[in-house]
């Protein structure tokens, strides 16, 4: 019988699930509303509404982001990703292969996010030496990474919850390498999808991953050799009323002014801001092609140097050069522009060009509102970008010298990363201790300091967890996971446990393609078990149904893997569509299937 309690918590569930999809703020402040509003309204105690932040799952997060950036910062995952990349050859369906299949592996112990992010570079420099569109590659290589997720019960947020979400019920938790077989089985079918079908589903990446723009090539105006100049500004400048800003020389010119030399006031502007204004007999440095210079330099009547003099060592490959960055998802860069975020001020590099998607952006992009997965083209001396890879809001496509790696510490990180193992396939730790166990080796052995280990951890991750896992025990507690499965079950009819799992497994897809994957575990892992009490399928089985399929998010960009290779692949939405209509349901049909035969999933 439908009571009060239910119908409110119900409202809320529907109310977190409209503001995921609408994004009117952010998820974790969300689920914090949600954290907050339940026992306002009574639905569960006070103590429960904060259960999740000291949960076993969440503490289980943020070990493994630790020990993931322990691994990423002494280079042990570099030397892993270099001989990969080595093996695949001239071969295109390899390289696929290699590369997306490692990545699934390296997926089952950190971040997918951070495992996709660590292979990007070098396959991104590979596929530029065999003349491969990155476009053929880069999709595989986050699905997979998205997939490796499910190789061990510590590879996804959704199945590092399952034991907690399934307590309640006194249900036998799994171990670590239970789901391993399912992993497995979707890994191979990923890539033998792939590997078959890929030249017919993939973007060949003529148009965007090459950033043509009006008959424009954007790679060789900023990666030509000679795409740095050297202008001198006369006695008699026409200009020097004029901030740069109003010059509007990146538009007009697409040329970017990266240096002013102020001899009367003895100092060097790099990453000049827009307000500085030129004085006669200033040196300025550009950057663009020659021929876009040369009409810069007549129409503002500057001297064209023959080489770089002034700016000749600053300006060197050694000391400066351009990158490309990506925005993270759920960087603090997310809707904001550069201007707001006094991004040049602050960081001291240029911005050049932005790329979303197939469109290149070369004027106005300090007033461009960031999204996660566009790629920002940077020029600026090294030492700037060293600083401004450590605030995290950006990932670096393009390696650079001053990237400190504590390659000393590697030996240290990868014991550290084995004793949390050992542990945690001893079965006689808890998850969550054995996990930091391994983590506060990281930071006893000098891998990371108590600060980088602090950094490392995305604690909206940890909010979203904490805040909604309270939503999950007030959904379980009021009755209303168990009336919404009888509603569902009368519903479908009497139905076998193999069609009732992909019913299951289906509803689970589609929730987290609208709300985050820890979300749809929330909310769908009580309900799937009653629904399986109700339908004479076994519980466990349901449970684990909603936590694998909570990585079945392939047909949009709204997982954080497919929106962070979107500006590097140059993809549009239906390429994704393209490529990940058929890996759903194949993905389902695989999921299904291995559990039917290797588990049993009748009652």
């Amino acid at each position: 019988m439908l009571t009060a309690d239910m119908i409110i918590v119900m409202a809320v569930i529907v109310a977190a699930v409209f503001l995921f999809i609408v994004e009117w703020v952010r998820v974790d402040v969300v689920a914090i509303i949600v954290m907050i509003s339940l026992p306002l309204l009574g639905l569960v105690s006070g103590q429960e509404a904060f259960m999740g932040l000291s949960s076993n799952a969440v503490v289980s997060i943020i070990a493994v982001i630790i020990i993931g950036a322990g691994l990423d910062r002494t280079g042990i995952m570099n030397k892993v990703a270099k001989p990969i990349t080595r093996l695949a050859g001239n071969s295109e369906s390899r390289l696929i292969a290699l590369v997306s299949g490692t990545v699934a592996v390296i997926s089952s112990f950190m971040q997918n996010i951070g495992a996709v992010a660590l292979f990007l570079p070098a396959t991104q420099r590979v596929c530029k030496k065999m003349n491969v569109p990155p476009s053929r590659v880069l999709i595989p290589m986050g699905f997979l990474g998205i997939i490796g997720g499910c190789l061990t019960l510590v590879g996804s947020s959704p199945l590092i919850l399952l034991n907690d979400l399934m307590a309640p019920k006194n249900l036998k938790p799994f171990g670590l390498f239970d789901v391993t077989p399912i992993g497995i089985a979707l890994i191979v079918a990923a890539l033998g999808y792939f590997v078959l079908f890929g030249r017919l589903i993939l973007p060949s990446g003529e148009k965007a991953a090459e950033g043509v723009v009006s008959g424009i090539d954007f790679s060789k105006i900023y990666y030509s050799a000679n795409g740095l100049y050297e202008l001198k500004v006369p006695p008699d400048c026409s200009v020097c009323d004029q901030t740069l800003e109003e010059m509007a020389i990146r538009p007009h010119y697409l040329v970017t002014v990266v240096a002013v030399a102020k001899h009367a006031e003895e100092r060097k502007l790099f990453a000049p801001e827009r307000t500085v204004k030129l004085d006669p007999n200033d040196d300025i440095a550009v950057l663009g092609a020659k021929e876009n210079v040369l009409r810069f330099a007549e129409d503002m009547g500057l001297r064209l140097k023959d080489k770089l003099e002034v700016f000749e060592d600053d300006l060197s490959p050694t000391n400066a050069g351009m990158v490309e960055v990506i925005v993270t998802p759920r960087s603090e860069l997310e809707g904001k522009t550069l201007r707001e975020v006094h991004f040049r001020e602050k960081y001291q590099v240029n911005p050049v060009a932005i790329r979303r998607g197939d469109k290149v952006f070369y004027g106005g992009l300090s007033d461009i509102p960031l999204q996660p997965g566009d790629v920002i083209f940077l020029q600026g001396l090294w030492e700037k970008f060293a600083i401004l890879r450590d605030s995290r809001d950006l990932s670096f496509i393009t390696p650079f010298e001053a990237e400190v790696m504590k390659t000393h510490k590697a030996k240290a990180a990868a014991i550290c990363f084995a004793i949390a193992l050992v542990l945690v396939i001893s079965g006689k730790v808890k998850l969550s201790v054995a996990l930091m166990t391994g983590a506060l080796g990281m930071i006893l052995t000098g891998v990371l300091t108590i600060d980088e280990a602090y950094h490392a951890v995305d604690w909206r991750t940890v909010f979203l967890l904490g805040g909604l896992i309270p939503l999950g025990v007030a959904t379980e507690k009021t009755g209303t996971a168990a009336f919404i499965a009888n509603q569902i079950l009368s519903f479908i009819g009497d139905v076998s446990p193999v069609v009732l799992l992909t019913v299951i497994g289906l509803l689970t897809s589609v929730f987290t393609l609208v709300v985050s994957n820890v979300g749809a575990t929330v909310l769908l892992v009580p309900l799937a078990i009653n629904m399986a009490a109700g339908g004479g399928a076994d519980p466990r089985m349901a449970a684990l149904t909603v936590a694998v399929a909570a990585s079945n998010t392939f047909v949009l960009p709204t997982h954080q893997v497919n929106a962070y290779i979107m500006g590097p692949g140059g993809y549009r939405t239906v390429d994704y569509l393209k490529a990940g209509s058929v890996m759903t349901v194949l993905y389902l049909i695989v999921m299904i299937g291995t559990m039917y035969a290797l588990y049993g999933i009748s009652g």
